[in-house]
């Protein structure tokens, strides 16, 4: 039977700690429209999933309707594209395994993709971004959390259980901070958000410079990059510590994975040269000396909403059709 339509577009989903944002995206990888709340104004799951596909149903009533709508692909912390579900995310609100894809798929009718927010992103790279003509890259989101994907000859790699990338949770210092996930030693306990925190009020207590952040009582990485750009010592030596310790972390995957590119997103890596420089420097001091000088290390040039809904568009276009519309 010949097909009299075809379906040209997709939703895109991008959740975050602190906000969400949803896109219809065309098959040419164009934004038709998106928007933006607050992830953070619900801490009850099944009301965010009826906010978030009432939004949904809203906006594609508005730019056409469903009858052009395929699919839908959502990035989720935690997320697990083998099961469709977040499970046991250490930051979000919602506890245990939350099967976000078929909640939505009911709530739509139509079929859903869910990814690990890492994963997603670099499907982003990979179709819009830096990882362009890339076959074995490493993108590395730095956030709230710290989660990775791994793409070898053109595929993401998930592993056996749809957890592989999780970076943030190899062990970088024995017997170190304690980290969400309830170990420690985690290298997201060095240098994901609230570890950029840590170790500014660690440095403080341990050196009397002056400071800035001294008189700030809510610091925030964004705020400790700021400072660095006014000069303050103290705020220069926190990205250099947090550098040092991803550093590390990024030679020991390169040493064992041997990729063309490590790619860093994330609000973390918006720090500019006050990351990168100590990032490069512990890197080649790090890794093996077969692959030294041959990773390229490179910061996303993608706005992080855009690429958080490329992502997802591009995920939702790999998973099998199913609409309860024409």
């Amino acid at each position: 039977m010949i097909e009299r339509t075809i379906k040209t577009r997709v939703v895109g989903i991008g959740l975050s700690l602190d906000e969400t944002a949803y896109a219809i995206v065309d098959v040419r990888g164009n934004i038709i429209a998106k928007e933006i709340f607050s992830t953070t104004d619900f801490q009850n799951v099944n009301e965010f999933v009826t906010y978030l596909s009432e939004k949904i149903v809203e906006m594609i009533e508005n730019n056409g309707g469903y009858a052009g709508i395929r699919s839908v692909g959502i990035s989720a912390p935690s997320g697990n594209f083998l099961t469709g579900c977040i499970e046991n995310s250490p930051n979000l609100p919602w506890k245990g395994q939350i099967p976000l894809g078929a909640m939505l798929q009911d709530r739509l009718g139509l079929a859903v993709a869910l990814g690990n927010d890492a994963h997603v992103r670099a499907l982003g790279e990979y179709v819009f971004g830096s990882a362009h003509g890339m076959k074995d890259f490493i993108v590395v989101n730095l956030g709230h959390g710290v989660g990775s994907c791994v793409f070898t000859k053109g595929k993401a790699y998930l592993g056996s259980e749809g957890f592989a990338g999780e970076i943030g949770h190899s062990c970088i210092e024995h017997g170190g901070r304690l980290c969400g996930c309830g170990n420690r030693g985690c290298l997201e306990a060095y240098v994901g958000s609230k570890g950029v925190v840590q170790t500014a009020c660690e440095l403080m207590e341990s050196d009397s410079r002056p400071s800035v952040m001294r008189e700030i009582k809510n610091l925030t990485p964004r705020i400790i990059s700021d400072l660095c750009d006014e000069g303050d010592e103290l705020a220069i030596e926190v990205y250099r510590r947090t550098g040092y310790m991803l550093g590390i972390g990024l030679a020991n995957y390169a040493s064992i994975l041997n990729p063309e590119g490590i790619i860093l997103a994330g609000g973390i890596s918006r720090a500019g040269k006050w990351l990168t420089e100590s990032v490069n420097e512990s890197f080649e001091e790090h890794v093996f000396h077969n692959v030294k000088g041959k990773v390229k290390l490179v910061v996303s040039t993608l706005d992080h909403t855009e690429r958080d809904v490329l992502g997802a568009s591009a995920l939702a276009w790999d998973v099998k059709e199913y609409s309860l519309f024409v």
